[in-house]
């Protein structure tokens, strides 16, 4: 019956997606080696482990909105969960490897966005938990199928600066907000009452002078 260990080689920028997207490459490896696996059906959980890292005073000041003030942080600190995805390996013997595509999100309303983008440099220390169906030639020459044993995980760091990349490369000096449609209404009645062209100009006009701002 197979057994397989799961690790995380590298993480790169998918060029030209739909959707922003990281690529974990995956190494997996069977026991017994010379047993067949026709097919892997692999799910994975991943989970950002924040505590397994420190912050720079930036980075404490620029992630208040999603813990707190730094004070606080014994207490609001948790293991996030990030995002579900999935693959399938096709036949191997003893170790295979492939790609899972892992979507991102620019959303600020994701914590995990927020927590990314709260980030200046360094790792994201990351948890993938595993789950799916391998399907093998059993003894009998039939092929079975059995479920990937729970406890099967990979820890990886991900580069800042990789997350940082790929939504260079997808939103290059921009950003995405999401607005109620009533605020959104009264801003775009103000800018054509203005007579704004941009979005931009909006904010900047709405916004108070550097030496006028809270400080932070």
């Amino acid at each position: 019956m197979p057994d397989l260990s799961i690790t995380v080689a590298a993480a790169e920028v998918v060029p030209y997606a739909i959707a922003p997207t990281l690529s974990f490459r995956l190494e997996l490896t069977n026991e017994p080696a010379d047993e067949r696996v026709h097919t892997v059906v692999l799910r994975a959980q991943i989970q950002i482990e924040v505590l397994r890292r420190g912050y720079g005073r930036g980075e404490e000041q620029r992630l208040r909105d999603l813990f707190g003030e730094s004070s606080r942080w014994g207490q609001t600190l948790r293991t996030m969960h990030w995002t579900h995805a999935s693959t399938v390996a096709q036949s191997f013997a003893g170790t295979t490897t492939i790609d899972l595509p892992v979507p991102c999100s620019y959303d600020f309303n994701i914590a995990a966005t927020k927590y990314f983008h709260g980030l200046e440099e360094g790792e994201i220390p990351l948890t993938l938990l595993f789950s799916g169906s391998i399907f093998y030639e059993g003894d009998s020459g039939r092929l079975q199928v059995a479920p990937i044993s729970w406890d099967k995980e990979a820890r990886f760091r991900l580069q800042v600066k990789t997350w940082q990349q790929l939504m260079d490369a997808y939103y290059p000096n921009i950003v995405w907000l999401q607005l109620r449609r009533d605020v959104f209404e009264q801003l775009y009645q103000y800018k054509v009452e203005s007579g704004i062209p941009t979005w931009e100009q909006v904010v900047e006009r709405l916004l108070p002078p550097v030496d006028e701002a809270v400080p932070s």
